[in-house]
């Protein structure tokens, strides 16, 4: 599966993490700081995410590959808000879903199975069809964390 997102910002290239997304014109006040895990087993789509929520700003944990990696870091890791691929590996993600929300943190679903793929108990939280753009992503990011930082 590809992800294609829409954007006419550059690639970003060179330098730390911190320097990138310091000089990102996406960077977002309700994104700033903001510690997000991604749960994603596609390499590309991972980097292409992680690059994406530093230039907003975030700091990104992760990537994790696989359920009992996200879970893990979950346990282990001070997290705001979470980007969950629906189908890690063969397996649902919603395992993580459940500890996100028994936790109180706020998350979002990047799928490519729209909101059929999402479990009922899960369709109230923002759901992205891949491929989606950059400003869905942030909206979505912005407006689960809305009040909560």
């Amino acid at each position: 599966m590809s992800l294609r997102i829409a954007s006419s910002f550059p690639p970003i290239s060179g330098g730390s993490s911190a320097t990138r997304s310091a000089a990102s014109p996406l960077r977002s006040g309700v994104l700033d700081g903001a510690r997000v895990l991604i749960v994603e087993d596609e390499f590309m789509v991972a980097a292409l995410l992680e690059d994406t929520l530093q230039a907003f700003g975030c700091e990104v944990v992760g990537p994790a590959a696989r359920i009992d990696d996200a879970l893990a870091l979950l346990e282990r890791e001070q997290i705001d808000a979470a980007v969950l691929d629906v189908n890690i590996a063969g397996e649902q993600v919603f395992p993580v879903a459940d500890a996100l929300e028994r936790r109180g943190i706020p998350f979002v679903f990047a799928t490519a199975y729209g909101r059929g793929g999402v479990a009922e108990a899960h369709r109230t939280h923002e759901i992205l069809q891949k491929p989606y753009e950059l400003r869905s992503l942030r909206r979505a990011l912005e407006s689960s964390l809305y009040g909560r930082r």
